[in-house]
């Protein structure tokens, strides 16, 4: 019998999340019947979307959302043994049952001296979220101007080395001066530092003056309203997130987008990234084959621990991680 600790959402957030809306409980796991395996969670996954899904998809009570790399600690399932590490999304606790359905294991390419935690972030969800927004959604072409925000969290930074790795000028933005300097060292063209700015339209200026081909979007709010109306004529907008809006407990007035999108016959487009699942293993092994050839980059903020899995989001909302959070238990 084992006893799995995992994290339930106790109350839904008020604006930002407290760690009091979290509950840690213990939960007593049955014996593996034929088909299911036991796995048990080596690292976990905190990333922005838990804040608007836990809204939408959760109940109080429900234990909290998420992805984790596992270890498949017992099995009854011939597809998967023993030792084997796989990528699930079985929310917030130490272990679980599984009937193998549900998990997708590691890239058989994998090499053994890449941390298997980058299946949560580089050569993971982030990751995919960055490639295929770039390729699908901006549709990027070799020469133009990609302006990136949240440059240096687990998205955005995938972002700019890809846009690089194709053959573009890349601007990105970020709240401290050591993400800037981050940023300016794994490649980008131009950085700069959004809380120190004396005004932001002057900096998105004097960074790209012709103006930008693409806008890989990640805050929302008054960032998108300044940076859409420096936007090229048919120019593309990929809304991929909108951190700064997440914790309003008041929905924030525009200025409205509805003048420059047409004067400039713009193209916005929300997406999310499972949309291509279908092509999911493409993406994984491209981003896998440039992290291994050193073309892109990673950088991890590690919590150690599982008992501070609610730190270690509160912080990533708060844009404390450089890159990738993840927590290891």
């Amino acid at each position: 019998m084992v006893t799995a600790k995992a994290w339930v959402l106790k109350k839904h957030f008020e604006g930002f999340p407290k760690t009091s809306d979290f509950d840690l409980k213990k939960i007593e796991l049955p014996n593996i019947k034929d088909g299911e395996l036991l796995l048990e969670s080596v690292f976990l996954s905190v990333d922005p979307y838990m804040r608007p899904y836990s809204r939408r998809d959760m109940k109080e009570g429900d234990i909290m959302i998420g992805t984790q790399v596992a270890r498949i600690v017992e099995s009854k399932n011939p597809a998967f043994t023993v030792g084997a590490f796989v990528v699930a999304r079985s929310g917030w606790r130490t272990h679980f049952i599984s009937d193998g359905k549900d998990l997708q294991l590691l890239p058989s390419s994998w090499p053994e001296s890449l941390p298997r935690s980058l299946a949560l972030g580089t050569v993971g969800m982030p990751g995919l979220t960055a490639y295929f927004g770039l390729l699908e959604v901006c549709k990027m072409k070799p020469g133009e101007t990609v302006l990136v925000n949240a440059a240096a969290g687990a998205v955005g930074s995938v972002v700019g080395q890809l846009a690089k790795i194709g053959g573009c000028k890349v601007v990105g933005c970020a709240g401290s001066d050591d993400k800037v300097a981050y940023l300016k060292k794994i490649g980008f063209d131009e950085a700069f530092n959004y809380k120190t700015v004396k005004s932001l339209d002057e900096a998105l200026r004097k960074a790209s003056p012709d103006g930008y081909d693409c806008f890989f979007d990640n805050v929302g709010g008054e960032f998108s309203s300044i940076a859409i109306n420096q936007m090229k004529k048919y120019g593309r907008i990929a809304v991929c997130g909108a951190i700064s809006q997440y914790n309003d407990s008041v929905p924030q007035k525009g200025p409205y987008i509805q003048v420059p999108m047409i004067f400039k016959e713009l193209r916005m487009e929300g997406f999310i990234v499972s949309r291509w699942n279908n092509r999911r293993e493409e993406g994984l092994n491209a981003l896998l084959k440039w992290v291994v050839e050193g073309k892109v980059k990673c950088h991890e903020q590690v919590t150690e621990g599982f008992e501070n899995m609610p730190a270690a989001f509160i912080g990533m909302l708060k844009g404390e991680n450089l890159g990738k959070a993840i927590v290891k238990v």
